[in-house]
């Protein structure tokens, strides 16, 4: 997957590696963990990984613990099929992811931090690994960091698995050689992590964004981008598009932005809808593409999210019906079933699904899927479990003349 040339005025920070290697490190360190955090909180840095949550103040959680251990961990497994944001960024800027979560590790008082990854990621693993040996060669890291009595060890950890390894309690367990299941919050990470300790588990676009806070200042950070979660995150352009790849957007860009910024629509094809966020994102059709931003809360108000970073343009021809089905039965063959809605919830609304890609739905169905659906969302542990009903729920709000039962239809 390649990386798109930006648009002019658009911020390219994640993808821009460091000016000067490890020095936004012995900044960071030198002010300390209550400076460092308040930079962050001042940036309005949030989570990339899809949660948006204010990354200071899951640091401070981790302090507040006040356990004798606690951990770092950078996660960027991506579960999603064909996504490739996080591979990129360790592929073009492993300098900075590796700095961020040094960063991280110094401020939170962790002595070993990990970076999770996919196990065929193998160019950028070999990139990480070749960062983390020169800043132990330097002295940066490793035995001492920046010359002090404190060490910091930082190991790349591929991993292999299903889907929900990109979930951070999961994540957490499959370091641990445990079972990949879900654990309920709270407890967060932060209070109870890693092997019980207290953890800052932060995705690895967030991470790399912190140098570059750090060398320009909260302001600059600011000044891209919305004004609730600033700054830019990594998307991925695929489908109907002139030209399929991985763009650095400003948050809150306009959905049709973007796409224009991927070469709008492939030669012959006329878009209907962006599935945005993945197998379990939500369709979003063209009329609303000029006033929905790219950006949590704009997302959210149309069925859609972030998630995993993935944008894929959907031409007339493609069945709507056809296609939620599709993504619904892989969310729930890719569930790992610790709860009953999650166990069976999730398989009887890829039935549903299914009945409408079949033309087999009967005029009750539209209401079984709302309902099962709410029930699924409300008793979730995960958001894989809470998100897997969106393709099917957008795809009746904006596209149900594709969806309505024939006249025929069983009840």
């Amino acid at each position: 997957m390649r990386q798109l040339a930006a648009p002019k005025g658009w911020t390219q920070l994640l993808l821009a590696a460091p000016a000067e290697p490890w020095s936004a490190l012995r900044a960071a360190f030198t002010a300390g963990p209550a400076a460092t955090t308040r930079l962050l909180d001042d940036a309005g840095l949030c989570g990339r990984g899809g949660a948006g949550f204010p990354t200071g103040e899951k640091w401070r959680a981790v302090i507040a613990a006040g356990a004798a251990v606690n951990y770092a961990v950078a996660n960027g497994y991506e579960s999603d099929p064909a996504v490739f944001t996080n591979r990129l960024l360790l592929e073009e800027n492993a300098q900075a992811v590796v700095e961020g979560l040094a960063i991280a590790a110094a401020t939170v008082g962790a002595r070993e931090a990990f970076i999770a990854v996919r196990a065929e990621y193998t160019d950028g693993i070999r990139r990480l690994e070749a960062v983390i040996a020169e800043g132990e060669r330097a002295g940066v890291i490793g035995a001492s960091l920046l010359g002090s009595d404190r060490e910091l060890i930082i190991r790349v950890r591929p991993l292999q698995g299903s889907s929900m390894i990109g979930e951070e309690t999961v994540l957490l367990k499959a370091l641990a050689g445990k079972r990949g299941q879900p654990e309920q919050t709270p407890p967060y990470p932060s209070e109870t992590g890693y092997l019980g300790a207290p953890t800052a588990v932060n995705n690895v676009a967030t991470l790399a964004a912190i140098p570059w806070i750090i060398a320009r200042g909260p302001a600059a950070f600011r000044a891209i981008g919305d004004t609730a979660q600033p700054g830019t995150a990594l998307v991925q352009v695929g489908g109907a598009v002139a030209n399929a790849g991985v763009l650095e957007v400003p948050t809150g860009t306009p959905l049709a932005e973007i796409l224009a910024a991927a070469g709008g629509a492939a030669k012959g094809a006329t878009i209907k809808a962006l599935l945005v966020g993945g197998p379990s994102g939500g369709f979003v059709p063209t009329q609303l593409l000029a006033s929905t931003p790219y950006s949590g809360a704009g997302l959210h108000g149309v069925g859609a999210h972030v998630g995993s970073g993935a944008i894929l343009a959907i031409d007339r021809s493609t069945s709507i019906p056809e296609f939620a089905a599709m993504l619904t039965r892989w969310c729930a063959d890719e569930a790992c079933g610790k709860t009953i809605p999650c166990r069976i919830g999730t398989r009887r609304l890829a039935e549903i699904g299914q009945r409408f890609a079949d033309g087999l739905a009967g005029p009750a169905d539209t209401v079984r899927l709302q309902e099962l659906a709410a029930d699924v969302a409300d008793s979730a542990l995960c958001d894989h479990e809470r998100l897997t009903p969106s393709p099917l729920l957008t795809g009746v709000r904006y596209f149900e003349g594709e969806f309505t039962p024939p006249a025929n239809g069983r009840s």
